[in-house]
């Protein structure tokens, strides 16, 4: 990025923040001055673009609102406006690993400028603290895309990621150690192995690692970890291993891999040695930060990715959804329990839903995992300011939020489903940390426990295991009311420490854990566990690699491991099926919550 790009772009932002509510105003006028005609809004509107009459008469939606005007789009029919004015030019589609089914979002050229534009900014901010790292080296980044889906109408279906995978295609050689082809490979585990043999064997042009989602990079060091032997064969005979089958793999190593025995022992001393302590500084001498989302539901894998990186700096950088890019990080360089990200109030119209669960923060500075610390919760409070929904200027430091957004895309008061709370201001404009989704709630009665409350109970308890040896490395639960009273369980997957030699788990310690999560839980599950209105909390402790089975089958509907995230709470029957299948051992909570 040149200079002047770069000063320009942080003097847009300086003025886009400063300017808020303007560009807010004006950039719903300009949607609803172009898109007012259409069959959806036409019911609301009558053809008028009064901010006050879009506020009373267009209703608050979510996707299944949506969704028969969508389809009737992806199945081709003749009209033209149905959503929006403009010809759409594709969808977007979602993971469904955060609610269900993947869902369809219009995109048009004019979303695609303002999704650059954001891009624009997010590397000015990114220059300004870490330099041009574009002129340094490489960025090692964990990419897999999947292949377009053709809707009837011939308008392709894809990941946000993927497209954005083509659209750098043209730089990929001069910017990063992927070729488009291990990018692209339908074969998740090979496009991983690749990738990583790829990025050793550029070792000492690496200047950045990541991928999208923490979860991904960590998954990364785990296939590095039980292969890095193989991984050194290649690189010393220079031809790549017999399991690698995809054609386009192997059209790329035979560009790039070349005997190199030398290397080989390099990368097999270190990777041999006692501890994997700082692994990622020691392959790639010149990183300078692990770039990946660390916030929200990503934070539990912020201590092992530690562990492996040796004390470079985690960088979130920015956040975003299917339904548009939403806020960057205005300081890359802190840790990932302080990062707030600031709106971009050019990018969709922004109003905002007070929860009435509220965020109730004890020690603003202590915030930890989601944006709720051991001493920070989710607890309802009563609440007699109104629900209504406010605009973006108008939210609350400390409040919670449901996100709502209305775009170019054709959505309208559309539930993002997330849940943010308000940190503070940049110039005009609100920041926010990301607590949760709104739909994923584990319940078994009329109680509801949120995304962030979970998180919370789990890496509460899971401070218990430190003095067994043992790691959390991921975590999900579903509601069981296959009984009377119904109980929530927790599925844990462990990994033992290095050096422990303890192979089985202390039953007592793990029972606590489990009234350690009840004990961390919210007021309305406490009072009906002692009311005997639900059962006992459980755990169960699965098999190493259930979790990477439960990504593969994901991954099988369509999902992108670019952006795959464990589900908090599990839906789908084969999921779970995937889940008990592999459980070793069970534990109850011997007690009622304190």
């Amino acid at each position: 990025m040149a200079n002047d790009d770069y000063e320009a772009g942080l003097k847009m932002l300086q003025e886009l923040t400063t300017n808020a509510q303007q560009i807010q105003d004006r950039l719903l006028c300009e949607i609803l001055v172009k898109n007012a005609g259409t069959e959806y809004l036409r019911r609301f509107l009558h053809g008028q673009t009064h901010k006050q009459l879009f506020k009373t008469n267009v209703p608050i939606v979510a996707y299944e609102h949506l969704k028969p005007y969508i389809d009737r789009i992806a199945n081709g029919e003749a009209s033209s406006d149905i959503l929006l004015a403009e010809p759409v030019a594709g969808f977007s589609l979602s993971t469904g690993t955060s609610g269900g089914q993947p869902k369809l979002i219009p995109f048009t050229s004019e979303t695609t400028n303002v999704t650059a534009s954001s891009v624009t900014l997010y590397r000015s901010v990114m220059k300004k603290h870490l330099g041009d790292i574009d002129e340094a080296g490489k960025r090692m980044e964990l990419m897999f895309a999947k292949p377009d889906v053709e809707t009837p109408s011939g308008l392709k279906a894809s990941a946000v990621s993927s497209r954005i995978f083509k659209s750098i295609q043209a730089t990929l050689p001069k910017l990063y150690t992927s070729p488009f082809e291990t990018i692209f490979c339908r074969d998740t585990k090979q496009s991983m192995y690749c990738q990583l043999l790829f990025g050793l064997i550029q070792r000492d042009e690496v200047i950045m690692i990541g991928s999208i989602f923490a979860s991904t990079v960590l998954r990364g060091f785990k296939v590095l970890e039980n292969n890095w032997q193989e991984l050194c064969s290649n690189i010393r005979t220079g031809q790549i291993s017999d399991q690698i089958t995809d054609s386009g793999c192997r059209t790329a190593a035979s560009l790039i891999l070349k005997p190199n025995p030398e290397l080989a022992d390099l990368i097999g001393n270190i990777c041999s040695c006692k501890s994997w302590d700082g692994i990622i500084r020691k392959l790639w001498p010149k990183t300078k930060y692990i770039g990946t989302i660390c916030t929200g539901a990503m934070m539990q894998y912020t201590a092992e990715l530690e562990f492996y990186c040796g004390g470079l700096p985690l960088v979130s950088s920015f956040y975003g959804c299917s339904e548009g890019a939403i806020g960057i990080n205005l300081e890359p360089l802190c840790k990932p329990s302080d990062v707030s990200y600031t709106f971009l109030p050019d990018a969709v119209y922004y109003e905002f839903v007070p929860i009435k669960e509220e965020c109730i923060t004890e020690s603003p500075k202590q915030v930890e995992f989601s944006g709720v610390s051991q001493n920070e919760s989710l607890e309802t409070k009563s609440n007699d300011e109104d629900t209504e929904p406010v605009d973006l200027v108008n939210v609350k430091p400390g409040r919670c939020y449901e996100l709502l957004v209305t775009n170019s895309k054709g959505l309208y008061r559309y539930r993002v489903g997330d849940v943010l709370m308000v940190t503070g201001f940049h110039n005009n404009t609100p920041q926010f940390r990301f607590v949760g989704r709104q739909n994923i709630a584990l319940g078994v009665d009329v109680e509801r426990t949120s995304e962030a409350d979970l998180l919370k109970a789990v890496m509460e308890a899971k401070t218990l295991l430190d003095p067994l040896g043992f790691i959390l490395t991921e975590y999900t639960s579903y509601g069981d009311t296959s009984s009377t009273p119904g109980h929530y369980v927790i599925f844990w997957e462990l990994k033992a420490k290095e050096g422990n030699n303890v192979k089985e788990l202390d039953p007592k310690v793990m029972e606590e854990c489990c009234s350690r999560i009840e004990d961390s839980l919210h007021f309305t599950y406490r009072m009906y566990r002692k009311e005997n209105i639900i059962a006992a909390l459980e755990i169960r402790v699965v098999k190493q690699g259930t979790f990477e089975a439960l990504m593969s089958y994901f991954v099988s509907r369509g999902a992108s491991l670019s952006q795959y995230k464990t589900p908090v709470c599990i839906k789908p029957k084969e999921a779970l099926k995937i889940l008990d299948s592999r459980v070793i051992t069970k534990f109850f909570s011997p007690r009622t919550p304190i």
